[in-house]
């Protein structure tokens, strides 16, 4: 486990919780809508959130495992400082552990393993790194930004005062709190939307309540900041007509028809290397179903040109 800790946001002692376990351990960590209860010494649902004595703490705190200098475009950005590049990095650990994870081994990663690799960071070293490598902003992606959140919010805090813009890459699934606090620096939130029904994400990322993402993305368009979405998909899971036509209306009804949608081939991988890669013509049906839903720009991904 990494040695460095720092105190946690958004949580509170719950020592009027006991008989969930002994009296005075307990701590609610309400930073997502698990709003795990976690008794001394163990971790959140996340993995990275530690109750040590009553309090909990971020075990990830610029702890980071990966970094590069991308094109704003891989996040997938279409719509935002198109032609520069951003500085993303990711750590480990994710509050949803999907299926079909692309960065499984970071965002499923047991941080007890001390093979693990990773570089200490921190905030103030993001922004001359930025500078360094001519980048326009910074990126927290490639695993869920919100577990992160203590280091995300102060890097991007020094972000916006070093005129850089600031990016989450995100699964969407975090409270409306934290949401709020990073909001005034905090330019873009790239939100996967994986399915509309609970039945989807139950099966994609043991969620029981996909309404949580919809309102946090739709709090992050009504505090100003730029929302695409992005809609991975699945064969027998979240690939018919009438889920990607609420899918598409609902963007159109609450987030605005300029508002991009990114729908994705998936192949298959992980725990779902059982399935079938997307057709292709699905993803042509998906794109008119969007089109016909009043969306003015829907990008497929992960297919060729011009299908």
């Amino acid at each position: 486990m990494f040695d460095q800790k720092k105190e946690a946001l958004f949580y509170e002692k719950s020592d009027n919780e006991p008989r969930l376990w002994h009296r005075g351990e307990n701590v609610h960590c309400f930073l997502c809508p698990r709003d795990c209860r976690i008794k001394n010494g163990s971790v959140g649902y996340c993995g990275v959130r530690q109750n040590i004595d009553g309090k909990l703490y971020s075990l990830i705190y610029n702890i980071v495992s990966s970094i590069a200098n991308d094109p704003i475009e891989k996040k997938p950005l279409y719509h935002f400082h198109p032609g520069t590049r951003v500085l993303s990095v990711g750590t480990y650990g994710c509050n949803m552990k999907c299926g079909h994870c692309q960065n499984w081994q970071i965002a499923h990663a047991d941080i007890s393993n001390e093979k693990l690799s990773y570089h200490k960071i921190a905030p103030e070293d993001l922004i001359k790194l930025a500078k360094k490598y001519n980048s326009s902003g910074i990126a927290w992606t490639y695993n869920e930004p919100t577990i992160w959140f203590e280091y995300a919010f102060e890097g991007a805090k020094l972000a916006k005062v070093n005129n850089l813009y600031t990016v989450w890459v995100t699964n969407g699934y975090t409270s409306i709190p934290p949401l709020e606090m990073i909001a005034p620096y905090l330019d873009a939130y790239r939100v996967d939307i994986k399915g509309f029904t609970d039945e989807a994400y139950i099966k994609l990322a043991n969620v029981y309540d996909f309404t949580h993402i919809l309102k946090a993305a739709k709090k992050a368009k009504e505090l100003g900041i730029h929302v695409e979405c992005v809609t991975n998909v699945i064969p027998t899971i979240n690939d018919d007509e009438k889920q990607l036509k609420d899918i598409a209306e609902w963007i159109t009804k609450e987030l605005g028809s300029e508002t991009p949608w990114h729908v994705t081939r998936f192949f298959p991988y992980f725990e779902f290397s059982y399935l079938e890669p997307t057709p292709l013509e699905t993803l042509k049906m998906a794109e008119k179903i969007g089109h016909d839903a009043g969306l003015k720009y829907v990008h497929l991904g992960n297919a060729p040109k011009n299908i």
